[in-house]
């Protein structure tokens, strides 16, 4: 079992990047994932799960990482392609549109998970690897920090639905708030809670 970035068969790779998305278990808005290839000179600390943060803290570190890192980047899948493709498929396109928009291109992709995205490059899947992968805990961390600044955003255009608190996760508040103004076009419509809504309704 891999349990620290010794552990990993990594043959001669020296850029490795991280990967792991946020946002498979929400009813709203899109699933988002980040690559991360870390430079080793530079230490960037507190790289954890992003879960294990507080939103300040992910913040600050989200920006060290983007600083000090050797490069970067985001792919997402729109709420039309989760609903088309399934919400599993849905994240492996995000994770393949991250490592895709990466300048610098990785010799080995470690990926959060049991799965890995479509790419031709060497990649290894890692269960619980944003506990003890560091470039896997910090693209879990801009994952996050972009998905929930997307979500605040979002809760600008569509009030009352308490988006910029529970960041489209199937709350007591978020459930009733749809039952109550309706299903709008960042739902989910093949979540279950949505469609029994959207059901109810026909």
């Amino acid at each position: 079992m891999i349990s620290s970035i010794d552990d990993l068969e990594i043959g001669n790779a020296k850029l490795i990047a991280g990967v792991d998305e946020v946002g498979r278990g929400p009813l709203a808005g899109p699933v988002i994932a980040s690559a991360v290839i870390l430079d080793p000179k530079k230490k960037i600390d507190n790289l954890c799960d992003s879960k294990k943060l507080s939103s300040k803290m992910r913040f600050l570190i989200s920006k060290n990482i983007k600083m000090n890192c050797i490069e970067w980047s985001v792919g997402r899948a729109e709420v039309n392609e989760i609903d088309e493709l399934n919400i599993l498929q849905a994240s492996l396109l995000a994770m393949k549109r991250a490592v895709d928009k990466l300048k610098v291109k990785p010799e080995l992709v470690v990926v959060d998970g049991q799965y890995t995205p479509n790419i031709d490059i060497k990649k290894i899947a890692i269960i619980r690897g944003d506990n003890f992968i560091p470039s896997i805990s910090a693209a879990s961390i801009i994952a996050k920090v972009e998905r929930d600044e997307e979500m605040i955003a979002l809760d600008k255009i569509y009030p009352n639905y308490g988006f910029s608190s529970h960041k489209g996760y199937p709350t007591k508040k978020h459930i009733e708030s749809i039952e109550q103004l309706g299903v709008t076009v960042i739902h989910r419509r093949t979540f279950s809670p949505v469609k029994k809504i959207i059901d109810k309704s026909c």
